[in-house]
């Protein structure tokens, strides 16, 4: 339990940090953070602060979508948002081609990273994810589809607003996927908990005994002795009834 608690509180704050990252990048970021990025242009308010805000919001919208939220789901609205205006607040923006797109990778695999944590943790979605399957499982919607159409409908607003657009962002949507998928199989508290499993011994193998239909069938016992060669139990046997001493 401690060690899924801890894993859940850095991957929520390492996400928050990759999202930051991306964001010092300025060269396009996910559409969540577009949209948060539009809104906190149009309000004044952090980016991070934003992010909280809108996660509280879609969390409201899990009421109607009859989904439950876990400590990670309260967790990801409180943390990723902090984490990320701790970010944007400490380092400034970037500077030159190069080190934009650097930075811009560094992000992304902090975020995969980070998902992997916080996912593997098994403490609940986040908000967001838990939107898509509970579109799903109210509507009947693809995933895919549930998340193509809430995801184009931020960003498009984002973008409408003022938010970062840019290479960035198909670098986001295009890598996060596959490097998640390397990620969690790692992280998976689920998988990596073996050693908090006994591992079952293997059954007992008992020796085949020829059957011998003249032969009485406790064979392995004699004088209050047991002996495992069967060979000489049998062998034994066939001797003490010629001897009639049984």
């Amino acid at each position: 339990m401690t060690r899924r608690v801890l894993q859940l509180l850095i991957g929520l704050v390492l996400y928050g940090f990759g999202c930051g990252l991306t964001i010092v990048a300025g060269l396009g970021v996910d559409p969540w953070t577009v949209f948060a990025e539009g809104l906190a242009l149009r309000t004044g308010i952090g980016v991070g602060w934003i992010t909280n805000i809108v996660g509280l919001l879609v969390l409201l919208l899990w009421i109607p979508l009859r989904q439950k939220p876990g400590v990670g789901t309260l967790l990801n609205v409180l943390l990723v948002g902090t984490a990320i205006q701790a970010t944007v607040t400490v380092i400034p923006p970037v500077h030159g081609l190069v080190l934009q797109a650097l930075v811009l990778v560094a992000g992304v695999l902090v975020v995969a990273l980070a998902s992997g944590l916080y996912i593997g943790a098994r403490f609940g979605p986040g908000p967001r994810d838990g939107l898509m399957t509970g579109m799903n499982t109210r509507f009947g919607w693809p995933i895919w589809a549930s998340r193509l159409s809430v995801e184009l409908t931020v960003l498009a607003i984002g973008w409408l607003l003022g938010g970062t657009v840019g290479v960035g962002t198909v670098v986001f949507a295009l890598g996060i996927g596959p490097l998640v998928h390397i990620a969690l199989p790692l992280l998976d508290t689920a998988r990596t908990g073996r050693g908090d499993r006994e591992t079952p011994e293997a059954p007992a193998i008992r020796p085949r005994i020829p059957e011998d239909a003249s032969l009485p069938r406790p064979i392995l016992q004699r004088g209050g002795v047991a002996t495992h060669d069967d060979a000489r139990a049998i062998g034994d046997l066939r001797a003490a009834r010629d001897r009639s001493d049984w």
